[in-house]
């Protein structure tokens, strides 16, 4: 499976593993909606174990947050210096919470 998941700590964690792109970005909609759906709020993107993201990946986070938007939080955590540039570029991280590990993004989701 490309895309891990997990709930730590009341939040939904979502760990695409290797790259997060077209190939992959429906599996991972899937999951999210899926999830969001059975009443999860705090989704947690952890790029820990991501090379690439794509535009595909982009839209991914874009339609998590707006699921969550009134009554919940995404945060983005771990990503390496290629990701956070395409994050940076892209206005992601003027929308959405970054931090740079698990740990942190665990406490920002819960704010």
């Amino acid at each position: 499976m490309d895309i891990l998941s997990s709930k730590v700590e009341g939040a939904f964690v979502v760990m695409p593993n290797g790259r997060l792109d077209t190939n992959n970005a429906p599996q991972a909609e899937k999951l999210l909606v899926e999830n969001i759906s059975a009443g999860e709020k705090r989704v947690i993107f952890d790029f820990s174990k991501t090379d690439y993201i794509s535009s595909a990946g982009l839209r991914v986070i874009l339609q998590a947050a707006k699921l969550v938007r009134k009554d919940g939080r995404v945060v983005l955590c771990n990503a390496n210096e290629q990701i956070y540039e395409v994050l940076e570029i892209s206005g992601f991280l003027d929308m959405i919470n970054y931090c740079s590990d698990l740990k942190g993004a665990m406490q920002s989701v819960s704010e």
